[in-house]
């Protein structure tokens, strides 16, 4: 190519495109230089010191992801000098860093660990030099633990450049700097969304979702509980990855077969209330359509999107459906039709939710997702308060918790959800990756509208991972404009729009995670953003092979509505389905 040109790595020639670093023409040498703060697109602020590489002619080593190639340079990316530095930067790093890997979330996924050991270091010859940090646990979704901050910055990175939240920052000086949010608040007590990126970016133990693996397990081990699950749209995408399988491996069944050991009650899907989401959601925006209702609507599954709202944008709440997320849906149900269905009393059951996304756990917890209870409560039932779900776990969770049970998950049989609440449509699946929702919303919102079977039932215009998306739906005549946003940073571009009143859009779906669920904060640990695009392949394949594409076609659903619901936005289906969002106070 006229823009590459020539350098050499270790003696021998490569071709980059003009403008790489270093680092990058490593890479494309097959040469694997070890980093810590660098992070692809996201982060590069030459921290660490670890990836140093030695040029020729030169006396000092120069830090090869900041460091520009440039033509005829020679670079040694292993020589004795490099990696006494790398070994040495790593000595310094362990010195303030505690020995607890046998009991850190992240033993055997610590960057830090790896390079230490790839290093070969076998001792901590230098004293420490910062004073132990207090953890902050206090949260309901993110634990902080400074102690095991590197200083990479990744995380500050992400939440400022990625989400737009800059909810932390470095603060002090010298052996005093460190990681933490204004005026050294606990993260909860921050403008902290709970959206998790922090936990996937962060290279050691310093960010980790609040584990709940060992409350789970009692409730399985307690006989007077009926423990129920439910699993995400995306998690069949990324447990598998999670486990040592190929990304983009497709594990519906084998997770439902893992779980059943596991001593679940009932292996249910959450997919089930995304379709019944389908039809409240769309149900909702038709009427504000013909109602003169607040426009544009914007999509409510997201909980760290719906923190993000509630923090920064209060103002504009009223343009947020009044539906709860899929999750939420579904433990106000297994406590309320579920329940009375199969006999049980619902203040013996436990909702387990399976989520990609560690905001799931905060939202479980919102004061007002307590729906199934109160209803219990009208009818004359007493009990002492409960949630609609009462544990939230991460990809990353369930993972461990199926390796601690000695499960074979590769092994595993096929087998299949629960009814009733486990049958789903391919509608439901692509909830799993972003735009999925506005395609799942617009197949059954032009049969609803129209009578009319959608030509062309997949809608390419709102896929794919670009941080902003539209198109115009064409409704028997009657033309919607709708977006796509994921990344909080560009819902706040579209929110700016909505605010000066230049927004042309009637539908708007936001996801608070790169490449929506696919990319949550829960998910299996990993800065490769390309693995993205093989679990959104999954979701999308599993979308073609199912016999049902569109919620409205769910027999399931269709037969709630039937026993239970009556309708959608019906009186039911608001006293369970539906809330009310609300200014938060940080």
């Amino acid at each position: 190519m006229p823009n590459d040109i020539e350098l050499f790595i270790d003696n021998r020639p490569v071709r980059v495109p003009a403008g790489s670093t270093i680092l990058q023409a490593c890479k494309a040498a097959g040469v694997d230089i070890p980093t810590l703060c660098h992070m692809e697109k996201v982060s590069s602020n030459a921290s660490c010191g670890i990836c140093v590489v030695e040029l020729e002619g030169a006396k000092s080593l120069v830090r090869s992801c900041v460091q520009a190639a440039s033509p005829g340079l020679k670079v040694q990316s292993a020589s004795p000098r490099v990696m006494e530095a790398r070994r040495t930067v790593t000595e310094l790093l362990l010195a303030n860093h505690p020995d607890d890997c046998l009991s850190c979330l992240r033993n055997n996924s610590c960057e830090l660990q790896a390079i230490a050991e790839r290093m070969g270091v076998r001792k901590k010859p230098f004293p420490r030099t910062r004073k132990p940090a207090k953890p902050d646990t206090i949260g309901l979704a993110i634990m902080r633990d400074n102690d095991k901050c590197i200083l990479c910055g990744r995380c500050v990175a992400v939440c400022r450049e990625t989400q737009g939240v800059s909810a932390i920052d470095f603060a002090g000086r010298g052996v005093r700097s460190h990681i933490a949010p204004f005026m050294d608040k606990a993260l909860s007590q921050s403008v902290c969304v709970s959206c998790g990126l922090c936990t996937l970016v962060c290279p050691t133990g310093a960010l980790t979702e609040r584990d709940e693996c060992d409350e789970v397990f009692a409730e399985l081990y307690d006989p007077k509980k009926v423990v129920v699950v439910q699993t995400a749209p995306a998690i069949r995408a990324s447990l598998g990855e999670a486990l040592g399988l190929e990304p983009g491996s497709l594990v519906t069944g084998k997770m439902a077969s893992a779980l059943r050991r596991l001593g679940f009650d009932k292996v249910f899907d959450t997919q089930f209330t995304a379709d019944l989401t389908i039809m409240e959601e769309g149900s909702e925006l038709l009427h504000r359509l013909g109602n003169g209702g607040t426009l544009p609507m914007i999509t409510s599954c997201s909980p760290g999107w719906i923190n993000f709202i509630e923090t920064f944008y209060p103002s504009l709440l009223p343009h947020l459906s009044s539906c709860k997320s899929p999750q939420q849906m579904f433990g106000a149900l297994a406590k309320s039709y579920w329940a009375e269905k199969a006999g049980v009393d619902p203040a013996s059951v436990v909702v387990v939710s399976i989520m990609p996304c560690t905001a799931k756990k905060h939202e479980a917890k919102r004061p007002e997702m307590r729906d199934a209870w109160l209803w219990w409560k009208e009818k004359g039932a007493e009990s002492e308060p409960y949630f609609d779900v009462d544990y939230a776990l991460t990809t990353r969770e369930l993972a461990r918790m199926i390796r601690r049970a000695g499960i074979d998950f590769a092994g595993l049989p096929e087998e299949d959800f629960d009814d009733p609440l486990g049958r789903s449509t391919g509608a439901a699946t692509i909830f799993g990756a972003t735009g999925g929702v506005m395609e799942a919303a617009a197949r059954t919102a032009y049969e609803l509208v129209t009578g009319k079977a959608l030509p062309g039932i997949e809608l390419e215009a709102v896929r794919g991972f670009d941080g902003i998306r539209d198109a115009e739906l064409d409704m028997n005549g009657t033309k919607l404009k709708v977006a796509v946003a994921h990344t909080l940073k560009n819902a706040r571009a579209l929110l700016d729009g909505i605010a000066a009143g230049t927004s042309p859009y009637a539908f708007i779906e936001v996801m608070s995670c790169p490449g929506g669920c696919l990319g949550g904060g829960g998910q299996p640990v990993s800065t490769d953003w390309k693995k993205r695009e093989a679990r959104r392949q999954a979701i999308y394949r599993e979308d073609r092979s199912l016999p049902e594409r569109k919620s409205h076609d769910n027999p399931s659903v269709q037969v709630l509505y039937k026993e239970f619901l009556g309708k959608p936005l019906g009186h039911l289906s608001h006293e369970l389905l539906h809330t009310e969002y609300k200014q938060r106070s940080v």
